[in-house]
C-alpha cells in the first residue's frame, strides 16, 4: 500500500486537475448561451431560405440557375465536414467524423470520388490522416463565426461543381437539439432539392415574378442560400461544441470530487494503521522492559 505522503500527493494533483475542470465548466457555461442564441436567432432566416430556394427548384424560370439542375450521373461528390479546433468537448468531433468516415467509403464503394473541405481543426486532422482528398479548409474560427473567413474555402467546391468537377455538394456537421444531446447530420446542399412531398407541392403551387430579371434575382437569392448554410451549419456546431463541453468538464470535475473523497478515505485508513503499529510498538515494548 502507498504511503501517506504519496496519498497527500495524490490528492493535491486530482486538486489541481479539478480546479482546472472546474474553470472549464464555467467558461464553456458562459460561451454556450451566447452560442445558442446566436444558432436559434439564425433558423428561422436558414429555414425561410431553404423553402424559398425548393420552391425556386420546383419553379419553372426562364433562367436555370446551375445550382437548381441535377445531373443525370454523379461521379464525383464535394464534402463539407465541420468540427471543432478544440478538444475536451466529449464524442461530438468523434461522432460527426464518423458519419463523414461512413459517407466515403459508402460513396467509394460505388466508385464516386470524394473531396473535402476541413472547417475546424479536428476535421482537418482527421482527413489528413485518412489521406483523404482536402481541397480546402479554415481553422482557427474563434468563438464567432466570420462569414468572411468561411465563405472563401467553401467557394473552392462551389466553382468546382459549376466547372462539373463535382455533382454534389453535402455539408456534415452536428445539429444542436439541447444542451445534454448533439446529434450528428448531413445534409445535401448542391444540387438544391426540388419539393419532396406532393402535397407540398400543392401547398406552394405558384411561380415567381422576377424583378429586374430572373438571373440577377436568383443569382443572388442562391449567394444568400449558401452563405445562409455554412453559417448555420457553423453556428449549430459552435452551440454543440461549448454545450458538450461543458458537460463533459462537469463530469469530470465530478468524478475528480469522488476520487478525492476515496484517496481521503484510504489516506485517513492509512494513517490509523500507521499510528495503531507504533502505539503497538511502543505497549510492546514497555511490556519487555
Amino acid at each position: 500500500m502507498a504511503g501517506t505522503k504519496e496519498i497527500r500527493n495524490k490528492i493535491k494533483s486530482v486538486q489541481s486537475t479539478r480546479k482546472i475542470t472546474k474553470a472549464m465548466e464555467m467558461v464553456a457555461a458562459s460561451k454556450m448561451k451566447r452560442a445558442q442564441d446566436r444558432m436559434r436567432a439564425s433558423r428561422p432566416y436558414v429555414g425561410r431560405m431553404l423553402a424559398i430556394a425548393r420552391h425556386l427548384a420546383h419553379a419553372n424560370p426562364e433562367y436555370q440557375h446551375p445550382f437548381l439542375v441535377k445531373r443525370p450521373q454523379v461521379r464525383n461528390v464535394g464534402m463539407i465536414v465541420v468540427t471543432s479546433d478544440k478538444g475536451l468537448c466529449g464524442g461530438m468531433n468523434t461522432n460527426v467524423l464518423r458519419l463523414a468516415l461512413s459517407k466515403i467509403k459508402a460513396w467509394q464503394a460505388q466508385d464516386v470520388g470524394v473531396q473535402v473541405t476541413a472547417i475546424g481543426n479536428k476535421g482537418l486532422g482527421f482527413m489528413q490522416r485518412l489521406k483523404a482528398k482536402v481541397v480546402s479548409q479554415v481553422i482557427n474560427i474563434g468563438d464567432r463565426p466570420q462569414l468572411e473567413k468561411l465563405i472563401g474555402p467553401v467557394k473552392v467546391q462551389l466553382d468546382a461543381y459549376i466547372e462539373g468537377k463535382i455533382d454534389e455538394l453535402h455539408v456534415v456537421t452536428t445539429r444542436f437539439e439541447n444542451t445534454m444531446r448533439q446529434t450528428p447530420a448531413e445534409s445535401k446542399m448542391l444540387p438544391i432539392a426540388d419539393l419532396g412531398a406532393e402535397e407540398e407541392k400543392r401547398a406552394y403551387p405558384w411561380d415567381y415574378l422576377y424583378e429586374p430579371d430572373a438571373r440577377s434575382v436568383l443569382d443572388g437569392l442562391i449567394t444568400r442560400y449558401i452563405e445562409a448554410v455554412i453559417f448555420q451549419a457553423v453556428n449549430e456546431n459552435m452551440a454543440s461544441e461549448q454545450s458538450a463541453r461543458m458537460v463533459a468538464m462537469k463530469a469530470a470535475s465530478d468524478n475528480a470530487a469522488t476520487i478525492i473523497d476515496e484517496l481521503q478515505l484510504i489516506y485517513n485508513k492509512t494513517r490509523q494503521a500507521g499510528i495503531t503499529k507504533e502505539l503497538s510498538e511502543i505497549v510492546g515494548g514497555a511490556a519487555a522492559v
